[in-house]
Order: structure tokens, then sequence, then C-alpha cells
């Protein structure tokens, strides 16, 4: 499988990607991707600020993360808990892996490819957050090697469950 980043091109596959991952969020009761977001805008300026990167598998997009190295306002203020870290680190924000590949190891694999390409930037913590309810995605962070680090709340007061890897 490939790792890299996404281009314009990529997009109408992006968005499909993220229309199947909020039909399973909605299958499954996650309170989480409603009311438009990510929308084409969001996923469009993650490909034109190059935050977006995908999988491909045979030429096919197999999944996709926004990785990005800057400071996330929202984790200045973790609640009931502490980082593990205080120093430089990547966020990840809107992982999806197209319902062909779920459950193949695929979204492991990108989270492989995430962690080379931090170390190759010399960034050695990864943060990543997510709604209390999905147990899917709490299971796989704990999985990876994630660790709960406590609570951090969205711009609009939504609260997310923290968690940070470092590498």
């Amino acid at each position: 499988m490939e790792f890299r980043k996404a281009a314009t091109v990529d997009l109408p596959g992006l968005m499909e990607i993220i229309r199947q991952a909020k039909v399973f969020m909605s299958d499954n009761n996650l309170d989480q991707w409603k009311n438009g977001y990510p929308n084409e805008q969001i996923i469009g300026n993650d490909i034109n600020k190059g935050f977006s990167y995908v999988l491909v598998h045979k030429g096919i997009l197999a999944g996709t993360a926004a990785i990005i190295f800057e400071e996330e306002k929202t984790y200045s203020r973790i609640f009931e808990g502490e980082w593990l870290t205080l120093g430089d680190y990547a966020v990840i924000h809107r992982v999806a892996v197209s319902s062909s590949y779920r459950n193949t190891g695929t979204a492991a694999i990108m989270m492989k490819n995430i962690e080379k390409l931090c170390l190759s930037k010399g960034v050695y913590s990864l943060k990543i957050d997510t709604h209390e309810d999905n147990n899917p995605m709490r299971k796989f962070l704990v999985k990876c090697g994630f660790h709960y680090c406590g609570i951090i709340y969205l711009e609009n007061g939504d609260k997310r469950l923290a968690y940070e890897k470092t590498l």
C-alpha cells in the first residue's frame, strides 16, 4: 500500500470514504460527524494546506486522515488528566477507511505510516481525540498504543476524549 499526500484529484474519492464513514457512524449510533461535518470544503482545505493523506491500494483509495503539524488550539487545556508530553506533536483528525477495506487492518497500516511520517519530521508525539461513545475508535487507539489522557472541549463546546502516543 502507498501512503501519500492527497491531491485535488482525490477529492471525490475522499468524499465517498467520508460518506461511508458517516453511514457507519450513524448505523452504529455514534454521535460524531453529523450536521454536515466534515464537508467537501473542509476536506478540500485539508488537501490545499497539505494536511490530507491517503492510503492507496492498487490505485484505489483505502483510507484517509488529516495529519497536522501545528499546535491544536483546543488541546491547550485538558481536563481530568494531562498530556504525556509538552513538546511538539502532530494531530490526527478525520480518520476514515473505505467500507471495502474495513476490518482488514487498513487503519492500522495507515497509523503505522502516520508514525513513520512523524518520525521523519522529528516529531515524537501524536495526539488525537474522539467522541466518548465512539468505542470502535477508542479500542483502535488503545490497540495502536495510544494512552487516554483526559478530556478536551472543541470550540463549539463538544466534549472529546483525548489520547496521545509517544514515538
